[in-house]
Protein backbone atom coordinates (compact mmCIF):
# COMPACT_ATOMS: atom_id res chain seq x y z
CA UNK A 1 0.00 0.00 0.00
CA UNK A 2 1.12 3.54 -0.68
CA UNK A 3 0.59 5.78 2.35
CA UNK A 4 0.63 9.55 2.26
CA UNK A 5 0.88 11.21 5.66
CA UNK A 6 0.45 14.90 6.37
CA UNK A 7 1.89 15.98 9.71
CA UNK A 8 0.75 19.44 10.71
CA UNK A 9 1.74 19.48 14.38
CA UNK A 10 4.87 20.31 16.32
CA UNK A 11 3.59 18.47 19.41
CA UNK A 12 6.39 16.01 20.26
CA UNK A 13 3.99 13.13 20.94
CA UNK A 14 2.14 13.68 17.64
CA UNK A 15 5.42 13.84 15.72
CA UNK A 16 6.87 10.76 17.44
CA UNK A 17 3.76 8.67 16.87
CA UNK A 18 3.54 9.74 13.24
CA UNK A 19 7.13 8.65 12.67
CA UNK A 20 6.52 5.38 14.55
CA UNK A 21 3.56 4.62 12.27
CA UNK A 22 5.73 5.39 9.26
CA UNK A 23 8.51 3.08 10.46
CA UNK A 24 6.13 0.20 11.19
CA UNK A 25 4.45 0.68 7.80
CA UNK A 26 7.79 0.66 5.97
CA UNK A 27 8.80 -2.52 7.81
CA UNK A 28 5.52 -4.06 6.58
CA UNK A 29 6.64 -3.31 3.00
CA UNK A 30 4.38 -0.33 2.41
CA UNK A 31 5.69 2.84 0.83
CA UNK A 32 5.35 5.95 2.99
CA UNK A 33 5.70 9.64 2.29
CA UNK A 34 5.36 12.18 5.09
CA UNK A 35 4.82 15.85 4.32
CA UNK A 36 5.51 18.30 7.14
CA UNK A 37 2.86 21.01 6.89
CA UNK A 38 1.87 24.01 9.05
CA UNK A 39 3.62 23.65 12.44
CA UNK A 40 4.95 20.26 11.33
CA UNK A 41 7.81 22.00 9.52
CA UNK A 42 9.14 22.93 12.95
CA UNK A 43 10.21 19.30 13.50
CA UNK A 44 13.88 20.28 13.38
CA UNK A 45 13.37 22.49 16.43
CA UNK A 46 11.87 19.78 18.65
CA UNK A 47 14.33 18.51 21.22
CA UNK A 48 14.55 14.81 22.01
CA UNK A 49 13.28 13.74 25.42
CA UNK A 50 13.40 10.45 27.31
CA UNK A 51 9.87 9.72 26.07
CA UNK A 52 10.10 11.05 22.51
CA UNK A 53 13.37 10.33 20.67
CA UNK A 54 12.31 12.17 17.53
CA UNK A 55 15.77 12.42 15.93
CA UNK A 56 16.21 8.63 16.23
CA UNK A 57 12.76 7.97 14.73
CA UNK A 58 13.55 10.38 11.88
CA UNK A 59 16.79 8.57 11.16
CA UNK A 60 15.11 5.16 11.32
CA UNK A 61 12.37 6.33 8.92
CA UNK A 62 14.98 7.64 6.47
CA UNK A 63 17.08 4.46 6.73
CA UNK A 64 14.04 2.44 5.66
CA UNK A 65 13.71 4.63 2.54
CA UNK A 66 10.72 6.59 3.72
CA UNK A 67 10.19 9.91 1.95
CA UNK A 68 10.12 13.14 3.97
CA UNK A 69 9.22 16.55 2.57
CA UNK A 70 8.57 19.96 4.15
CA UNK A 71 6.18 22.60 2.82
CA UNK A 72 8.29 25.46 1.49
CA UNK A 73 5.55 28.05 2.04
CA UNK A 74 5.11 26.92 5.66
CA UNK A 75 8.87 27.28 6.15
CA UNK A 76 8.89 30.75 4.60
CA UNK A 77 6.08 31.86 6.93
CA UNK A 78 8.51 30.95 9.73
CA UNK A 79 11.35 32.90 8.04
CA UNK A 80 13.16 29.73 6.95
CA UNK A 81 14.29 29.04 3.41
CA UNK A 82 14.91 25.32 3.88
CA UNK A 83 14.44 22.40 6.23
CA UNK A 84 17.42 20.89 8.05
CA UNK A 85 15.87 17.41 7.97
CA UNK A 86 14.48 17.00 4.44
CA UNK A 87 13.88 18.55 1.02
CA UNK A 88 11.06 21.04 0.48
CA UNK A 89 7.88 20.62 -1.49
CA UNK A 90 5.04 22.65 -2.96
CA UNK A 91 1.26 22.51 -2.78
CA UNK A 92 1.20 21.05 -6.30
CA UNK A 93 3.44 18.19 -5.19
CA UNK A 94 1.20 17.64 -2.16
CA UNK A 95 -1.80 17.31 -4.47
CA UNK A 96 0.13 14.76 -6.53
CA UNK A 97 1.02 12.78 -3.39
CA UNK A 98 -2.65 12.72 -2.39
CA UNK A 99 -3.72 11.58 -5.86
CA UNK A 100 -1.14 8.79 -5.96
CA UNK A 101 -1.64 7.48 -2.41
CA UNK A 102 -3.89 4.56 -1.55
CA UNK A 103 -4.56 6.13 1.85
CA UNK A 104 -3.90 9.63 3.16
CA UNK A 105 -3.66 10.27 6.89
CA UNK A 106 -3.50 13.64 8.60
CA UNK A 107 -1.97 14.08 12.06
CA UNK A 108 -2.13 17.21 14.16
Amino acid sequence: MKLGIILQSNNPEHVWNTLRLGVVSLKADHSVQIVFFNEGVEIEDIADTAQFDISNKLQEFKSLNGVLLACLTCLKIRSKSESKVCPTTTMSALVKMIEESDKVLVFG
